[in-house]
């Protein structure tokens, strides 16, 4: 089977999935993509550019595999001499209905940030099977289409929500982990007694860094021991949070920035005991993953995709629901309370991983028709 994907934001987790997509599939897989910049021009006009390097391209799909960063309608209507009969699949990283605005972001107050969420809409409307990255992600997805299409004022179609719905399922990340196997036994200039807490997100708002450090400077001021890495990457606007806390937590951080490869990267997972999540917006959770595979123990909201993540039984110690808890089971971790080792969870993860989550990919994709 050949498979097309068209990805018009080909960086971040989007390229690593799409990357390895390819590498583990037992189809063939080609990847159309566009650079991972200036992702609201990438979702309107990401389809043209894509639509016309297509046309002129010799690929002969059996099935066009497109992201959530793309307006399939848009790349439909301009190929349809040539992709009329092949059947079509979206796969949701994200969705525009739950993800969360800065404030300050311009469009919010000209009112035009709704155009975003309605490409998603009109790609899952068009797509004869829509994916999504989690259960968060389908439902907040689903549940928001109705008031999403109510802020129109006529010919609403919330009829079409049912159809999408019947259309759609849960196909989790497939993530890389065993490329982690080799960096085991970090090289670090790390005390090894010192328990070591883990930021490895993105520098942005919609990750609640101001939660984060705020709970570290609590356990700091009651002298507890402890040293941290804030990895992730940094995009164009820092918030201005992260420079305090480094002035506030002085020679407690132990690295600060974005790692220059990925072994850096991984020895400092391998090398954290917990990752103390604050997160307002996940819709999967990959880097979670990836640290808890390291042997991170996490401490995580319970709210949007985490639960899915923890088993059943681990649920209750791992997540918390204030800000008040969350210090409370980082300071019984620092404070040397006996505490077993979470047992099975690490393990758990491994589901996750490619080499487990393939065949699954394989059979859904190798299934789709294209709807007469």
């Amino acid at each position: 089977m050949k498979i097309l994907l068209l990805e018009p934001y080909f960086t971040g987790s989007h390229a690593l999935w799409a990357d390895g997509l390819r590498e583990h599939s037992r189809h063939s897989v080609e990847i159309l993509s566009l650079k991972g910049n200036f992702w609201k021009w990438r979702m309107h006009g990401g389809a043209v550019t894509l639509a016309s390097e297509f046309l002129e391209s010799s690929y002969d799909a059996d099935l066009l595999l497109a992201t959530d960063m793309l307006d399939l309608t848009t790349f439909l209507a301009l190929t349809r001499k040539k992709s009329a009969h092949i059947p079509t699949a979206v796969y949701f990283h994200e969705n525009q209905l739950a993800y969360p605005w800065s404030p300050t972001d311009r469009d919010v107050a000209q009112k035009r940030d709704k155009h975003y969420g309605f490409i998603n809409y009109t790609t899952a409307l068009s797509a004869d099977k829509v994916f999504f990255n989690s259960a968060f992600n389908r439902n907040g997805f689903l549940e928001g289409l109705s008031g999403f299409l109510k802020h129109f004022p006529d010919h609403n179609d919330l009829a079409n929500i049912d159809w999408i719905r019947a259309k759609s399922e849960v196909l989790p990340l497939g993530l890389n982990l065993r490329r982690f196997d080799k960096w085991q036994n970090p090289r670090l200039q790390v005390p090894p007694d010192l328990p070591v807490l883990l930021w490895n997100h993105r520098w942005e708002f919609d990750k609640n860094p101001t939660e984060f450090f705020d709970a570290l400077r609590v356990l700091a001021a009651k002298g507890l021991d402890f040293g941290v890495a804030v990895l992730g990457e940094c995009f164009s606007q820092k918030p201005t949070e992260f420079e305090r806390a480094r002035q506030d937590l002085g020679e407690r951080i132990l690295h600060f920035g974005f790692a220059q490869n990925f072994g850096e990267y991984a020895q400092w997972l391998w090398r954290s005991n917990i990752i103390p999540v604050t997160s307002n917006q996940d819709f999967f959770g990959g880097s979670i993953v990836e640290a808890i595979y390291c042997g991170c123990e996490p401490v995580l909201p319970n709210r949007l995709a985490y639960p899915e993540l923890i088993p059943g039984d681990l649920q209750e110690i791992v997540l918390y629901d204030s800000a008040e808890e969350l210090q409370h089971k980082l300071e019984n971790f620092l404070g040397g309370s006996n505490r077993e080792p979470l047992q099975g969870l690490q393990e758990s993860m491994r589901r996750f991983d490619w080499a487990n989550i393939i065949e699954t990919y394989d059979q859904k994709l190798e299934s789709i028709k294209a709807v007469e």
